[in-house]
């Protein structure tokens, strides 16, 4: 097995090498997704594959599951004495059938040959599930429908069907994401099951964002950042700090502080108790002319937040009051009536109807300036309303007539923008408000953040952008487990905090 230090295993012989990657790179249209990207894994070993959101992890894993083709580079997988190493992943998801047991799910990726010709032998692959999961540590019952049993019990399934048939113990196991939802007993019994195939030989490739875990698990940390491989370090010679230093690129001394220069006023939504599938008593003001910052990593209940208040997910709350008034049944209908706009983090499916034109997604949600007396849309009216809005936001080629999904993705979010700006919003919620653009239109977007909350708008902005939460927002909280586990402003609103306390960390300089 490796040592943390990276040496040679017990017993002087150096450790076979499973996977090596070599100069892979990846381009989509506009973006270098994965640029000149190297690594390797030997037997024995855990990597972890880091970098915050935009970095190329998933674009890796893609490749290295064949779903991508890398551009440029290669990947080989060992082959010793004729046994081909074999490389499984494991997704966020699992991949299982809630509905069926561990053996059925066990016996849904297995090549059963002649011997699917045979009536199921339910006592034998019983015995063979018991003994598969065995592997991992406590058994548990094998013969309840999977979606009723722990977390961590069904990541251990999941791990349990990709080893099921290994020609030998050499091969290579991908966990992308896979603590997602596992409280902290839970995710210490998947550890000890990851450590146990580890040390039998395999390598595992441990993709997450939590810090703390990352630093538990693996014997060496890969840090990608932008689609660059920024570090590869043991975790034995790596902290914390250093840590989010390679993940933002920014040192305590170079980053920029949250500044409130803002005047506000009197509370525009305030909430208290606010809980849901992925929330859960989340309380939270926000005043007229504020802009606040909702953070924290995926899954921790920022991404509900925004589709909870405007009404498009359920949710429960002690208090909902909105300019001081109680708002208990939610709905967009309502919600625009009321003043309330939201830009949603998917525009393509929740922020505009692509076959319609620029000018009849920026009418969208309120006609009352465009009709006739007749109750019909003035369309003259509403072209020179929606020539003087594409003016006003700068939208690229500046054709009001063009349909929307024939714009770049910078431009449609402006579209997207101005269409819920022209009503004077009181409250503006944001949703990754810059993702998939380009660094011009998120200039235009951040200077229209200012602008409405400099005239007296209420704004919250829920991203996974610590620097855009930085650069935006007077105050930001930050969502651990769909609680609130922080709140930042002032000089302790930076980047490298936002990231350590999404994590779950403090840096001792913090505490």
């Amino acid at each position: 097995m490796v040592a943390n230090d990276g040496s040679r295993e017990e017993d002087g012989s150096a450790p076979q090498q499973l996977l090596t990657v070599s100069g892979i790179v990846k381009e989509f249209p506009g973006l270098r997704a994965l640029d000149d990207v190297s690594l390797d894994l030997a037997s024995g070993e855990i990597v972890a594959v880091v970098g915050h959101n935009g970095s190329g992890k998933s674009t890796l894993v893609k490749i290295l599951a064949g779903i991508y083709t890398e551009d440029a580079g290669e990947v080989h997988l060992a082959n010793d004495a004729g046994e081909q190493s074999e490389l499984y992943v494991i997704h966020q998801d699992l991949g299982l059938a809630a509905e069926l047991t561990a053996i059925e799910n066990l016996g849904l990726s297995r090549d059963t040959g002649i011997r699917g010709l045979f009536p199921f032998r339910a006592g034998v692959e019983r015995a063979h599930a018991r003994e598969l999961i065995s592997r991992f540590g406590e058994p548990f019952d094998v013969d309840v429908p999977v979606g009723t049993l722990a977390p961590a019990q069904r990541s251990i399934i999941a791990i349990a069907r990709a080893l099921d048939g290994w020609a030998h113990p050499h091969n290579v196991l991908i966990l992308d994401e896979p603590t997602e939802a596992l409280h902290a007993s839970e995710v210490e019994v998947l550890f000890a099951a990851v450590r146990r195939l580890a040390a039998a030989g395999a390598g595992v490739i441990f993709i997450s964002h939590r810090l703390d875990e990352v630093m538990d698990l693996a014997d060496r940390v890969v840090v990608l950042r932008d689609g660059a491989k920024v570090a590869d370090e043991s975790t034995a010679t790596l902290d914390h700090d250093r840590l989010v230093t390679f993940v933002t690129g920014v040192t305590k001394e170079e980053e920029e502080h949250g500044t409130s220069g803002r005047t506000v006023g009197e509370i525009v939504l305030d909430v208290t108790g606010l809980s849901g599938e992925a929330i859960e008593e989340v309380d939270l003001q926000v005043r007229a002319g504020e802009v606040v910052g909702i953070a924290g990593v995926l899954g921790s209940g920022r991404e509900a937040l925004p589709a909870m208040i405007f009404g498009t997910e359920e949710c429960t709350e002690r208090e909902f009051a909105l300019a001081g008034e109680p708002y208990e049944r939610r709905s967009p209908q309502e919600s625009i009536r009321r003043g309330i706009g939201f830009v949603p983090g998917d525009r393509a499916k929740y922020g505009s109807v692509r076959p319609l034109t620029a000018r009849e997604n920026m009418t969208l949600p309120n006609f009352s300036e465009l009709t006739t007396p007749f109750g019909t849309v003035d369309e003259r009216a509403e072209r020179r309303h929606a020539a003087q809005l594409i003016a006003e936001y700068g939208v690229r080629p500046p054709r009001p007539e063009q349909v929307f999904s024939q714009f770049s993705g910078g431009n449609q979010q402006k579209i997207v923008f101005a269409k819920w700006l022209r009503n004077d919003p009181s409250l503006l919620l944001l949703e990754e408000p810059t993702q998939g653009v380009d660094i011009g239109a998120k200039r235009a977007i951040y200077d229209a953040v200012d602008r409405v909350a400099s005239a007296g708008t209420a704004v919250l902005v829920c991203s996974s952008d610590a620097k855009e939460l930085v650069r935006l927002c007077d105050r930001v909280l930050v969502l651990r487990d769909g609680r609130v586990g922080a709140e930042l402003s002032g000089d302790s609103l930076t980047e490298s905090r936002l990231i350590m306390e999404g994590y779950g960390l403090m840096s001792e300089e913090s505490k």
